[in-house]
């Protein structure tokens, strides 16, 4: 007699065709616990029948959960929900600002077994051209374009991560007396990279929207004629304060940086795989260096950097390049290839961007009236506050086995009397972070050193 699934058979409550509504259901219900490893889920007829949809559409749903390695097929039996590795961790960090993990052992399993058939043996064999091999370049080129961007191969280097072309774009605009404006509050490891390479990094002001233009043209305006200009902004989501630019002021940051004979260093790590609005890079490639990477996208262990190239930077890139090559590894240009072809990473970024929402709601609903802003595409949420409590915060937070982001990591002026806490929502997993979400919640109620 077969056995009965224990799953109760339902479609999230999401804005999708139902067979992503289907396999968001399953993934939650997987990954939260509520189906455990070897459970039995309906045989596709019943599915179909229960939920009153097509049965296409049921087999669709399962194929894309197996592709993802949470469900395993057994011919003439049934689909069962895989075997999952558990993780567990003593500290709730909060502070590393990664993506939910998707990516399974066996999704991996089955990607390596496949590649390992079609790798060319002379990517191990050989050192890479400096820029990375011409058909990785393309094949990153490609998925760049699902972003909107449109740039040659030979336009594009690769490096072994985001943080290393932020390095090389430093070094390619900001010549030995460069100064770079960017957000006041910023990425942390922008900061440090302009810090350790003596780059000197100067805050400008910022609205709901990210820099203002006003503010920025009248910094550029003050900077001496021989300075090398640069400008480094992320326009989407935006870290930390998660502060996205519409169109109309993306075309006036470009504008103004034009007028000014600036270099705009773009950040577009966290554009999810479906831009908001047009990149800096396709509004004005001549004048923007754009940085990319994968880490954000898929997973932080899947370590690929790009930098998109205006045609005159390309020599010199190629120039730095030859003391310091930074191409990533063959291995993980060929998973990305297998992934883009089987649509693997369109299913991935449709699953985080569902978890990013899932996420930033359940820290509205724990969070209460506390003061905090976020975007429901990003992992990150923002808790503005004086420089004085957010140290006072992030301090007690360690007490109660939480870390957050340290609030001098962000400040391009370490004197700013505001700052605030960056609170990272994708790392732990959502059971993790709803227990150190509930607790912050309580710490915050009475901010430690406030009045009682």
């Amino acid at each position: 007699m077969r056995l009965q699934s224990p799953w109760t058979p339902r479609l999230a409550d999401i804005e999708a065709n139902a067979s992503e509504r289907l396999v968001c259901a399953l993934a939650d219900d997987i990954v939260e616990g509520r189906l455990k490893s070897g459970d039995r889920l309906p045989a596709h007829r019943q599915l179909a029948w229960q939920l009153g949809i097509g049965l296409g559409t049921v087999t669709k749903a399962y194929a894309a959960l197996e592709r993802r390695g949470l469900v395993s097929s057994v011919k003439g039996r049934a689909t069962f929900v895989a075997i999952l590795q558990a993780h567990g961790q003593q500290l709730i960090d909060l502070s590393s600002n990664v993506p939910p993990a998707m990516l399974t052992s066996r999704l991996l399993a089955r990607t390596l077994a496949g590649i390992a058939r079609k790798i060319d043996a002379d990517h191990l064999n050989l050192y890479s051209p400096p820029a990375g091999h011409l058909e990785h370049r393309r094949l990153l080129a490609r998925w760049l374009e699902t972003l909107g961007i449109a740039v040659e191969p030979s336009h594009l280097v690769l490096t072994g991560n985001a943080r290393q072309a932020i390095s090389l774009a430093f070094d390619l605009a900001c010549g030995p007396h460069g100064v770079i404006l960017t957000e006041r509050l910023t990425y942390p490891g922008a900061i440090a990279l302009a810090r350790r390479k003596g780059y000197r990094m100067q805050g400008v002001e910022t609205d709901a929207q990210g820099m203002l233009p006003e503010a920025l043209a009248q910094a550029l305006g003050h900077l001496a004629a021989a300075t090398g200009k640069v400008v480094y902004l992320t326009p989407t989501l935006q870290n930390p304060t998660t502060a996205t630019m519409g169109a109309a002021r993306r075309q006036a940051i470009v504008e103004v940086c034009r007028q000014a004979g600036a270099w705009i260093i773009e950040d577009g790590v966290y554009a999810l795989g479906s831009a908001l609005a047009p990149a800096l890079a396709t509004l004005a490639p001549e004048r923007v260096l754009h940085v990319n990477g994968l880490s954000k996208s898929l997973g932080p262990g899947l370590r690929i950097g790009m930098l998109t190239l205006p045609a005159e930077m390309h020599g010199a890139a190629q120039e730095a390049l030859q003391d310091i090559p930074l191409g990533p590894s063959p291995l993980s240009c060929a998973v990305v290839e297998d992934w883009l072809s089987n649509g693997v990473i369109a299913s991935i970024q449709q699953d985080l961007r569902h978890e990013a929402r899932r996420r930033t709601g359940l820290a509205a609903e724990l969070l209460g009236e506390t003061e905090f802003i976020s975007h429901p595409d990003a992992y990150h949420i923002w808790l503005p506050m004086p420089r004085d409590a957010a140290d006072r915060v992030a301090q007690a937070a360690v007490q109660m086995s939480i870390r957050v982001t340290a609030p001098e990591s962000v400040m391009v002026d370490r004197n700013e009397p505001m700052a605030g806490i960056r609170l990272c929502l994708g790392g732990p997993s959502f059971e993790e972070l709803t227990q150190g979400l509930t607790r912050l919640s309580n710490l915050l109620k009475n901010k430690p050193g406030s009045p009682a």
